[in-house]
């Protein structure tokens, strides 16, 4: 190891110790409640979640294979959904409205590699938190990557496969590789 880098398990020290049991938890049991079928599989993982989320307003629909990190960043509204295969990291902040629905395949990221110092080595610094922010009745549809620092308007729908690296208007459908407008809802 160089004199510049820094040692990994000092690092995520660092960067987790107030969180290490959360993380445990979310790690062990989201592991042996993450892929339970039908309704009971759904009401255990609203049991875990309610106690690691930051804030849970009512029962979500949390389907079968979803997996999600750093929940202790994540706050969820009344009547939210999330499909299959969907990845949440919530360690920069992750705040989702009411009667959101995520569909399967979903990445939600708030943070991001460290890019800045070209002489280190990227592996050895510490991650750039950037807080998520979804408003109320927002419909994002499969396969869709949203990274850290965005913010997605209320009433927007996100199509299929975009990747959202700008923030949304209230009320827009946006789609591609970057996202961009392509019609508006009303």
């Amino acid at each position: 190891m160089s004199d510049k880098e820094v040692d990994p398990i000092k690092r995520f020290r660092k960067c987790y110790s107030d969180h290490l049991l959360h993380i445990w938890m979310e790690e062990y049991v989201g592991w042996i409640t993450r892929n339970l079928p039908s309704i009971e599989g759904m009401v255990i993982r609203y049991g875990l979640y309610r106690l690691l989320f930051k804030q849970m307003k009512s029962f979500p629909l949390i389907y079968p294979g979803v997996y999600m990190t750093h929940t202790y960043g994540i706050a969820v509204g009344n009547r939210f959904s999330i499909g299959t295969g969907s990845i949440l990291d919530g360690r920069g902040g992750i705040t989702i409205g009411d009667h959101v629905m995520v569909s399967s395949n979903v990445a939600i990221y708030s943070s991001e590699h460290n890019m800045t110092h070209p002489y280190l080595p990227m592996a050895s610094l510490d991650n750039i938190m950037k807080s998520v922010v979804i408003g109320d009745d927002v419909w994002i549809g499969t396969h869709v990557c949203i990274p850290g620092g965005v913010t997605i308007g209320g009433g927007a729908v996100i199509a299929a496969g975009a990747v959202v690296v700008n923030d949304v208007e209230d009320n827009c459908i946006v789609g591609g590789v970057p996202a961009k407008i392509i019609g508006k809802r009303g």
